[in-house]
């Protein structure tokens, strides 16, 4: 559009080194572009196995999967094959905050394995086992009631991949993962797919956990 001269800004024609600030004027095509309001968005989503946790505008991204009319990102990301709790915000602040391991944020998942969960495999990854020749920090980690292959697993740090690599590492091939909460957020019974806004105590909470 800017090629084509479509764009003007305060009554001049718009090139790509045009500098915006607040209050100009921009017209696309003689029409008046419009600020969009910004409201403060932060919601939770269910995410299917096989969504693209990014914005990029490729097949089966998040974004396009959820349709909300804010534009919001991903806080961190979970692979593909995963599924389970994301949250979703326009507050880049807090994507920083909960994003980064160095704040060591709690975030639990539920595995499902192709075999029995063995006890010393759990004792082992509980007190962190070498990936990649970095050793992964201590978590919390149980075997799920009345199920052999399932267990659950709470991590402080978020390296790629990470619970994939660590029950490949004892020769466990992970049929399903699912995180169920980050930080006091819990995936509870939102159905898959589906998203909804935090409420006023998860924010209040979540934004005291972050201060």
């Amino acid at each position: 559009m800017i090629e084509e001269k479509r764009i003007t800004v305060n009554g001049k024609v718009a090139t790509f080194s045009t500098q915006i600030k607040e209050g100009d004027v921009i017209l696309i095509d003689g029409v008046e572009l419009e600020k969009k309001e910004f409201i403060p968005t932060y919601i939770v989503y269910n995410k299917p196995k096989g969504v693209e946790c990014t914005s990029e505008k490729i097949e089966n991204n998040i974004i396009d999967a959820i349709g909300h009319p804010q534009a919001i990102y991903p806080v961190g990301r979970l692979d593909k094959e995963s599924e389970g709790l994301i949250l979703l915000t326009n507050h880049g602040e807090i994507i920083n905050k909960i994003g980064n391991s160095k704040f060591e944020h709690e975030k639990e998942y539920i595995v499902t394995l192709n075999l029995p969960v063995r006890t010393a495999f759990l004792k082992e990854i509980s007190e962190g086992i070498e990936i990649e020749g970095v050793k992964t920090k201590p978590c919390i980690v149980s075997r799920e009631p009345n199920s052999k292959r399932i267990f659950r697993i709470i991590l402080t740090q978020g390296r790629n991949r990470q619970i994939r690599r660590m029950c490949n590492a004892y020769d466990y091939q992970v049929i399903k993962l699912q995180r169920v909460r980050v930080m006091n957020i819990k995936l509870d019974k939102l159905k898959i797919g589906e998203w909804r806004d935090l409420t006023e105590t998860e924010l209040a909470e979540l934004f005291a956990q972050l201060e």
